[in-house]
């Protein structure tokens, strides 16, 4: 048998690190060839990287979150022959699991943990007077070092071989020491309630914890809400949610924001919508409202290129696109990923709704080709029924605008005279003030109003 390194793969494109997302595989598994065994990123495409060869998992090259160089070890694999390095080379895997401990050395591995420099052999200090000799007392007659703290299965309390605690009477004082009774007041226990399983009947910290999970237990279902939680969960910050945090930092430090938000009536937009479906809806597909608002968009953006671009803050250079790549802001399981729908200036509202469709499934399903993901020069964002009444949704840096969806409400208003119920949805849009001027947001975001509320207009070809 020998040793198989694999190293971080070149991904292409001058990329000199990458980022270690996600393992198929851990150590002690079998792999086959061309199995995957390792998702790593780069900006924000995520690349798999498949095993050569046939053999064991015995290390591990780095852990989720680690931004690992080209060339550097991946992954060690014992397989049949010599391998490519020898055998008895050690593992470079921080990921290798620590040997385990073997069960009769458990109570000093605890001791030693409990006590961090000091040998395990070290004679015990003698114990302090007082309250605190009292808790050390304790301790040493078996209690529990902390509480809820698990003793080794030999040096168990034996709960069943303890004889009950006798009947308290009216005003008796339980027996517990000072440890326990602190916890006790901390918790909010009562000790007189409070079962004791130790010698004449002592309440243990084990006690307590039993009291409370029959409290639990017995406690009626409309109440459990309100029982105290202690229990926290650390969420590492990796893979797709790190580039989106690092995004969405440096646009918000680079860009002085501003928003804009416009009421918009949809009602003829939406019975519009309903009708093309009814019509072409097999044929052509269903129209989502997110098509209708991007030729929206396209046909105002003819008069305001200054929109419609991307500004290099280093060099100081505005470029204005007469192309319109227009980036998809589309919810994952893994975040937000935002493709991008080029050339929306040439496409009809079927062809930008399949477009869409097309690129919410890619990304969706991780198949997203790099070339998919950049190159934007504006952004529309929705979240549909969640969208809310407003939001100041951030620029996707270094484009200078974005157009944010809200949810559609039926609501009174006043038209000729008479309460008519109609259909509304406010845009909540924000730019670039060092590129793009307020008058020049505001007349952007009417234009396009004027387009959603007279949606034939939307079919009128460029004169």
């Amino acid at each position: 048998m020998g040793i198989h390194i694999i190293k971080m793969p070149d991904i292409g494109e001058g990329i000199a690190e990458v980022e270690l997302v996600g393992w198929h595989v851990t150590v002690g598994d079998t792999v086959a060839e061309d199995q995957p065994l390792a998702d790593v990123m780069t900006d924000k495409a995520t690349v798999e990287i498949p095993s050569p060869v046939v053999g064991k998992v015995v290390a591990l090259g780095g852990t989720v979150g680690d931004t690992m160089a080209v060339g550097s070890e991946l992954i060690r694999l014992e397989v049949e022959g010599a391998g490519n390095a020898r055998a008895e080379a050690a593992p470079a895997g921080p990921a290798q699991p620590p040997a385990p401990v073997e069960a009769a050395d458990a109570p000093t591995a605890a001791r030693a943990a409990d006590a961090p420099g000091q040998a395990a052999a070290q004679a015990p200090a003698r114990p302090p007077g007082g309250i605190a000799g009292r808790i050390a007392a304790d301790m040493a007659s078996g209690a529990p070092a902390a509480p809820g703290a698990a003793l080794p299965a030999d040096k168990a309390p034996a709960r069943a071989a303890q004889p009950s605690a006798p009947a308290r009477q009216p005003g008796e004082r339980p027996l517990a020491s000072p440890a326990v009774r602190k916890r006790a007041w901390d918790m909010g226990i009562e000790l007189r309630f409070v079962h004791g399983s130790g010698p004449a009947g002592r309440i243990l910290h084990e006690d307590l914890d039993a009291y409370l999970q029959g409290q639990r237990a017995a406690a009626p279902a409309a109440r459990s809400g309100y029982a105290e939680r202690h229990d926290e969960q650390q969420v590492p910050v990796v893979g797709l949610r790190r580039k989106i945090a690092q995004k969405m930092q440096e646009s918000k430090r680079r860009i002085p924001h501003f928003s804009y938000v416009e009421e918009i009536d949809v009602t003829e937009l939406e019975d519009l919508r309903a009708q093309l479906n009814r019509k072409y809806g097999e044929s052509r597909g269903k129209l989502t409202l997110l098509p209708l608002l991007a030729r929206a968009m396209v046909i105002a953006l003819r008069d305001f290129p200054q929109i419609n671009a991307r500004y290099d803050d280093e060099a100081g250079v505005v470029t204005r696109y007469g192309a319109v790549h227009l980036g998809v802001a589309t919810q994952t399981d893994g975040g937000l990923i935002v493709p991008v729908l080029r050339h929306a200036e040439a496409r009809d509202i079927w062809s930008l709704g399949e477009e869409i469709a097309r690129l919410a499934q890619a990304v969706r399903s991780g198949k997203a080709e790099r070339d998919a993901l950049t190159g934007s020069t504006i952004t529309l964002t929705s979240l549909g029924a969640l969208g809310g009444i407003v939001s100041t949704p951030v620029i996707n840096h270094p484009e200078v605008g974005i157009v944010g969806v809200n949810r559609i409400v039926e609501r009174p208003v006043i038209r000729q005279g008479a309460v008519v119920a109609r259909k509304l949805m406010n845009l909540s849009s924000s730019f670039d003030h060092r590129v793009v001027d307020g008058m020049d947001a505001a007349q952007f975001i009417q234009a396009v109003r004027a387009l959603l509320e007279q949606p034939a207009l939307l079919f009128v070809e460029a004169s």
